[in-house]
């Protein structure tokens, strides 16, 4: 190792452990490290697994180019309610917006259903005399004396945060920056979220519950980061701590210590960024991409090369896989479902005397009872590893050993014994049910965007993601898997392959024939400004950004709206006609079938984005094609469970897969990070790139 090599850093946490990828710049080793995660406090696993990862290379913290993070911290913090204690100030007749929603049930049938209660309670709910109409023309001016007692009241209270969301707002700022400025100014020390910066969308109560999200975990965020930098500083690291965003992009930490609600789903986010690239480089643009950790499982369409993207994004639901139940955000998100449970989801019989798993989770501490950190109740971990897919020895590379034993009195006392069968079965039983149910949910999932699964190959991830994909598929009817070379790490890897950008929208509804040319220029224009000084701030030249323009568009009258791909030239030609023409393709693309009705425009977004990351790039070099190779002597074999009984089985070590070779299943293929199971009736090959291609019978 040179003392000049240039090094990059991925570092993500989930809910049960922490993965941590090194790779030297122009190199194709990456150095990964998976340690249990440390709830209490996040940043004691990632700092031990950087120094492990910086000991192994042999450098230090100064031959870092980059570090970029994502992190469960906002997400944990919204879904346990642990945030900080959050006022709400709001426009006169608006102070119970959060909770009358959108005035509908997610479940019509059931009696005693349970809303998402505000991250702000009431008595914290400030209203404000003033008015603002929905052209942007000022009615009612700010109230200053109202103001000032409003300022009194929150200082008594000792309020920590203060989202500030007046009626549009994101039409005209103007109130609610003054309002910000005397807040700030009045109450130092105290975190300030203003709707118009934070989700300057249409839709009040989306618009109010993001506001206060960000409000609610804004000082949680800002002392985390600070930790975090300064620990890394003193290892050496010099340059700015980068962020992945809940749409997979990335961002200077000072750009995302502004809005870390949109950090909500930065891991899994970034998982789906290296299902991406991965199912690009092996030239497969339609992908299901399969996360399983150790927490949850999520799923995302990747389709023609391109992840599913959303503008609406619920978290911290009351009722796991209800729509509705949660609290909405607006943020730039990839579209993922969370489509069941994780390794760490334990196993129970319900007052029916039904299996039932999840969605309660042993999580990393204590994790399962095979960890032997004190859970007594089975998990799906417990079970994989009663089945023979795990090995009680070499998991995690033998870093961490199994406890077998514990494993089978859990499942005995609690699953086997009241069900009067064998420990094996019930085994068997969960993994079963576990992987029927994300099947149902990742199927239902595309069916509602228009798509067949059987037309995808699913890219498994997560630790416990190849485990599972193989039996996941044949439910799917899905015929081809591709597992990517540390799979286990992956979202790590994506956040390596990440490249530096950001996303901002701004609100103009107006129907399409009545556009104001002009003053939608302006409006780019500012947006351009504004967006390209976020990732110049990160290092970007300006000759190396990129732009892309999209419209939120509609026809006149839908409750809905879809995303259209434009160009600048549309709006600076004042072409209605090519604006219509994109708007009539993605409707067409989606729905399959296109209105001669009006259509208006709701909001316009920017992306403005950095060179693709130096990793991407060298992962882009496309191998040549893989010649047949002799498959290796098996490392060993050992009973496995396929449904019908155990099958005396060879395990492989992947490191001795070279390309070319291919194996008849049954087969267990392990690595450090994660285990890929290959049943009987599934055959694998090692393509060029590393990747096992599993393969079923059609």
């Amino acid at each position: 190792m040179t003392a000049s090599a240039s090094w990059r850093l991925g570092v993500d946490i989930g809910g049960t452990f922490t993965d941590v990828v090194l790779w030297q710049e122009g190199g194709d080793r990456l150095i990964q490290k998976k340690l249990l995660t440390t709830p209490d406090d996040p940043s004691r696993a990632v700092l031990e697994g950087v120094e492990q990862a910086l000991a192994d290379a042999g450098i230090g913290g100064g031959q870092l180019n980059s570090v970029i993070h994502g992190t469960t911290l906002v997400a944990n913090a919204l879904i346990e309610r642990k945030g900080v204690k959050t006022a709400l100030i709001t426009t006169r007749g608006f102070r119970d917006v959060l909770e009358i929603g959108r005035e509908w049930r997610y479940d019509l049938f059931d009696l005693h259903i349970e809303m998402p209660p505000p991250l702000v309670p009431r008595p914290l709910r400030f209203e404000l005399n003033e008015r603002i109409d929905a052209a942007g023309r000022i009615l009612v001016p700010c109230d200053q004396h109202e103001v000032g007692c409003i300022i009194a009241t929150l200082r008594q209270a000792g309020v920590r945060s203060v989202a500030v969301c007046l009626l549009h707002a994101y039409l005209n700022p103007e109130h609610e920056r003054a309002l910000g400025g005397r807040l700030r100014a009045e109450l130092p020390g105290v975190s300030v979220s203003l709707s118009s910066d934070v989700s300057p969308e249409l839709g009040e109560y989306e618009r109010s519950s993001t506001t206060a999200a960000n409000a609610y975990v804004h000082p949680l965020f800002e002392h985390y980061v600070e930790r975090l930098v300064g620990a890394l500083g003193a290892l050496g690291y010099r340059r700015d701590l980068l962020l992945v965003l809940s749409d997979g992009r990335c961002v200077a930490a000072e750009v995302a210590r502004r809005y870390p609600v949109r950090l909500v789903q930065s891991g899994p986010a970034a998982g789906a960024e290296a299902a991406r690239l991965f199912g690009e480089l092996s030239a497969t643009p339609d992908v299901l991409c399969f996360d399983m950790g150790g927490t949850t499982a999520k799923a995302c369409l990747i389709k023609d090369g391109r992840p599913e993207r959303t503008t609406e994004f619920e978290v911290a639901r009351e009722t796991r896989f209800a729509a509705g139940s949660g609290l909405p955000l607006q943020i730039p998100a990839i579209d993922m479902i969370e489509i069941g449970a994780g390794g760490g989801s334990i196993a129970r019989l319900d007052e029916r005397g039904l299996l039932q798993v999840g969605p309660e989770s042993a999580g990393a501490d204590p994790g399962p009872v095979c960890y032997g950190q004190g859970n007594l109740r089975p998990t799906v971990t417990d079970c994989n590893l009663l089945l023979g897919y795990l090995d009680e020895a070499s998991f995690l590379g033998g870093r961490m050993a199994l406890d077998r034993a514990a494993a089978e009195r859990a499942v005995a006392e609690h699953l086997a014994q009241p069900l009067g069968i064998d420990i094996s079965e019930a085994a068997w039983g969960v993994h079963e049910t576990v992987t029927a149910n994300m099947a149902q949910a990742a199927t239902i999932h595309a069916i509602e965007r228009g798509l067949d699964t059987s037309r995808f190959s699913m890219l498994p991830i997560g630790g416990a993601g190849p485990l599972h994909a193989c039996a996941m598929a044949r439910k799917m009817a899905i015929t081809k898997l591709i597992s990517p070379p540390g799979a286990g790490v992956a979202s790590a890897i994506g956040m390596l392959a990440s490249a530096i950008s950001f996303e901002i929208s701004r609100a103009a509804p107006a129907v399409l024939a009545a556009l104001d040319f002009p003053r939608l220029q302006a409006l780019l224009d500012d947006m351009n400004t504004e967006a390209s000084a976020l990732v110049a701030g990160a290092g970007v030249a300006a000759a190396e950004v990129t732009r892309h323009f999209s419209a939120m568009m509609r026809y006149v009258g839908q409750g809905y709206e879809i995303e259209t791909p434009v160009t600048a030239d549309m709006v600076a030609g004042g072409d209605r006609q090519a604006l219509l023409a994109a708007f009539t393709a993605a409707y067409d693309r989606r729905y399959g079938r296109s209105e001669k009705m009006p259509v208006e425009v709701l909001s316009w977004r920017l992306v403005v984005s950095g060179p693709d990351s130096p990793l991407a790039q060298a992962l882009a070099r496309k191998p040549a094609a893989a010649a047949a190779a002799a498959a290796p002597e098996a490392d060993g074999r050992r009973p496995v469970w396929f449904g019908r009984g155990f099958v005396k089985t060879p395990v492989y070590q992947r490191r001795r897969l070279a390309a070319g070779v291919r194996l008849a299943g049954p087969a267990i293929v392990e690595e450090v990070e994660s285990t890929v199971v290959v049943p009987p009736d599934f055959a694998l090959a090692v393509d060029a790139a590393a990747n096992l291609i599993l393969t079923a019978p059609p």
